[in-house]
Parts: structure tokens; sequence; C-alpha cells
């Protein structure tokens, strides 16, 4: 290929009338053409490598790298978006055929804070507005805003550390809790339309703190994780109480690993601590007259996961498989104030007494993607309402042995990894003498960048 300064050099030759100004701009042009075909093959050779990296045909990772997921996924990144954040909006919203119940219940269980009821016929559920970047070197950062009609709630808005090497990590702020399994997933990423009946009775939603969270993965083969957490246990099952130090703890561990190529499995325990001061619920007494009590004592809740996944040859585009259960057991001891209701009737009297309670549940599913894009799923949901102790001065309330549950079945289709449509159907019998046949169409959007989700 002729060079350009020959090229040059041959015009001028062949046409020496030309002045000196035009082989200047002659000159030029050469040069600007020059450059343009560098950039297209520089852009060409990106595409190329992008194209490679991306193949259908690429290896597909092995479950055992899955169980150690974490969101947000780690990026590459260039000089140019180092200090850009990823964004996400994640739109979400149902039809809900509902029979009309004025006051939805667990039945045996005070009402946890946070849970967002679902509305009969038309509504939009939950918009999260997702933010995730590099800090620097040495630190990431995550922000997850829940929007929902007027109110707009901090969900998630923590840094981690990046270099702390072997093997651990340490996030600060406010997150969702490491403890359980379906704890650290957003409503997005749930199986199902809606919470199962354990962590509706145990959180309302799921558990998040302000605090500390200190987590190490062993360097073994075998996937083993342990994680502890300081918080201000401010959400239920604990409340705010103005004070200095840790007002929560939680203790968790993980073990997990691959069978063969095509399964994978992860189990855990773990503990969480927490006291509350005058926490507020409503139940009613014997008279079926609505009752305001206050709790003040301490909290301790275990709860033993166990997730098992299969795909043919570990490429899960195909065909998966995903079974999922997490079992509870909580015990609460303290004052129990049932505040004078006698005015409108009730039996309540203002007077305190001892409470304790021992009460435990779980809930199994199983996942099935039979083709590419579509997946059914069956959940069953079981709680035992226990032991529990009201006291002598507190008889006017309820102690029932009822054990409520429920079974629900979805249908869902997606075009894309960013988007789903959902059917579900659901049988509840989360409170006493009701039998509920609940009906959910739901979808489910992403638009932006989003990280991976955990396994």
């Amino acid at each position: 290929m002729l060079r350009p300064t020959l090229l040059v050099a041959a015009l001028a030759a062949a046409f020496p009338a030309f002045a000196d100004a035009d082989l200047d701009a002659l000159r030029s042009e050469l040069k600007e053409m020059k450059s343009s075909y560098e950039a297209r093959i520089q852009l060409l050779e990106k595409r190329l490598l992008q194209a490679e990296t991306q193949a259908p045909n690429a290896p597909a990772p092995s479950p055992a790298s899955a169980v150690a997921a974490v969101e947000p996924a780690p990026q590459q990144e260039t000089a140019s978006n180092r200090f850009n954040p990823d964004i996400s909006l994640i739109l979400q919203g149902q039809y809900a055929q509902l029979d009309d119940i004025e006051h939805r219940h667990i039945t045996g269980f005070f009402p946890a804070g946070h849970n967002h009821d679902v509305p009969r016929g038309f509504s939009l559920n939950h918009t999260e507005l997702v933010m995730s970047a590099s800090i620097d070197p040495y630190f990431s950062g995550y922000m997850n805003l829940a929007l929902l009609d007027a109110e707009v709630s901090i969900e998630e808005a923590w840094f981690q550390t990046t270099a702390l090497g072997n093997g651990l990590t340490l996030r600060g702020g406010r997150f969702l809790s490491g403890l359980g399994y379906q704890n650290t997933q957003h409503p997005h990423a749930w199986d199902f339309a809606d919470n199962n009946l354990m962590y509706r009775a145990l959180f309302g939603e799921a558990y998040g703190n302000d605090g500390l969270q200190l987590k190490w993965v062993a360097p073994t083969e075998l996937f083993m994780e342990f994680g502890a957490e300081a918080g201000r246990g401010a959400n239920f099952p604990g409340t705010d109480r103005n004070m200095n130090g840790a007002g929560s703890t939680v203790l968790f561990g993980h073990l997990g690993g691959d069978v063969g190529v095509s399964h994978s499995w992860r189990a855990g325990l773990s503990y969480l601590q927490t006291r509350a001061s005058d926490r507020d619920s409503e139940i009613d007494d014997l008279n079926d007259v609505a009752a305001e009590t206050l709790f003040s004592g301490s909290s301790k809740t275990w709860i033993a996961d166990f997730v098992w996944k299969w795909a043919p040859n570990g490429n899960a585009t195909e065909q998966n498989f995903k079974f999922a259960t997490e079992y509870f057991s909580r015990k609460e001891d303290g004052d129990l104030l049932c505040v004078d209701n006698t005015a409108g009737g009730g039996a309540c009297t203002d007077v305190a007494d001892r409470y304790k309670a021992t009460q435990s549940g779980f809930y199994a599913q199983g996942v099935y993607q039979f083709m590419p894009r579509w997946r059914t799923g069956y959940r069953y949901d079981r709680l035992d309402s226990g032991s529990v102790d009201f006291g002598l001065n507190n008889a006017s309330l309820p102690v029932t042995d009822y054990a409520p549950t429920r079974h629900s079945l979805m249908l869902d289709y997606s075009p894309s990894e960013f988007s789903r449509f959902r059917l579900q159907v659901s049988q509840d019998k989360s409170m006493e003498s009701v039998s509920e046949n609940q009906w959910f169409v739901q979808y489910i959007h992403s638009l932006g960048s989003h990280g991976a989700h955990s396994f």
C-alpha cells in the first residue's frame, strides 16, 4: 500500500503547477483519511472481541462459581467509565383477584413491620431505582430506592471493600442482612408474585439493618462463607431504642459446592438476636375488639436454609430446576402491655404481664424451567403458632393452635433477561376459618444495567 508521503510526492512530480498551499491541503486530507481508517479498524477489532466474549457457545460458568456470586456483579472497567455508575430501573405491576377482607393477618402471629399489603385489582408494585459503581480501587457502592406512590424508601445504601484480601469483605451502611436465603433478594428477584408466609411473619418483607457486616469466604474447594453483623436493630422484630452501640446481632454461615457438572447446592444456618421497646402491634381480643399491644423484651431467631440447583451439563439456558426451603424458630421473652380498650367493648385493662412465645414455620418451593423462557413452580408454606403465654393479666388475648398454610402455583414467561410476565394462583389459609383463592398477573421489566443476582 502506498504511503501518504510517497503519494504526495508522486502527485507533486506529475502536477508541478500545484501551489504549495494546495499540496498542504492534500496532505491534510490524506492524513484525515488515514486517521479515519485506523479508527474504523480499532472499532471493528473491539466489536470482534465483544462478540467472542459474549458468544452463545462460550463455556458456561460452573455451578460452584455461581454459589459465590454477589450482587452487584464485578465490572470490567476502563478509564472512561470507572466512575460512572450502573443505573437500572425496575418496573413492577400486577392485577390481583382477592376477596374483600378488611383486616388481613396471619393467625397466631403479631403483624410484622414493612409489610406492603397487596391491593385488589390493578396496582403498581415496587418500582426500584438501583445504582452501583466502583468508588476507587478500594471500595464499591450500591443504592436501591423503593418507590411506591407517594412513598420513597431507601432499601439499601452501602459501601463495600474490594481490596482487603484473604477472602474478607466489609460492608457498611444500610443493607439486607445475609441471614437465610431469600432475605437478600429484592421483590423483582422472587420466584413468585408475593412473599412467603415465613418472611411475612418474621419481618414483613425482609430483614434490613443499618450497621456493619464482616464476611469471610474460605480459600477451599468447598464453598465456605461466614459472616457477622452488628446494627441499629430498628426493624421488626426489634425497635429503634435510641441508644449507642449495637441493637442487633446477626451470625450466619453457608456451605456449598458442585455434585458433578449438573448439580450444585448450598446450605446455611443463621441467628438473629435483637430487642424491642414498646413494639406496637394490633390484634383482636377475645371480644373481637381491636387491641393495641406493646412488647418490650428480647427476640431470638434461628433460620436454616437449603438450596439445590440442577442444569444439564451446567448449561441453564435450555432447562434447569431449583429447589429451595427455609425453616425458622423464634423465641420472644419480655413484658406485654395490652392498652385499655374497655371503652369500645374490649377486655384489655392496660396492665402489663410476662410474655413468652416459641413459634416456627417453613416454606418449600420448586421452580422448573422446562423450555427456554418458560418456567413453572410450586410453593408450600406452613407456620406453627407454637407455645404462647400472655400471662394472667392478658388472658383476654387469643391463644390458638391453628397452623396457617398456603399453596401457590405459578407460570412465567421471560421474552428476554430484562422482562418477565407471571401468572399465579394461590389457596391461602393463613387466617383461621378463611380459605381464599387468589389470582395474580404480574409484569417485571428491568431498564438499564443491572448486576447478576446471587446463587
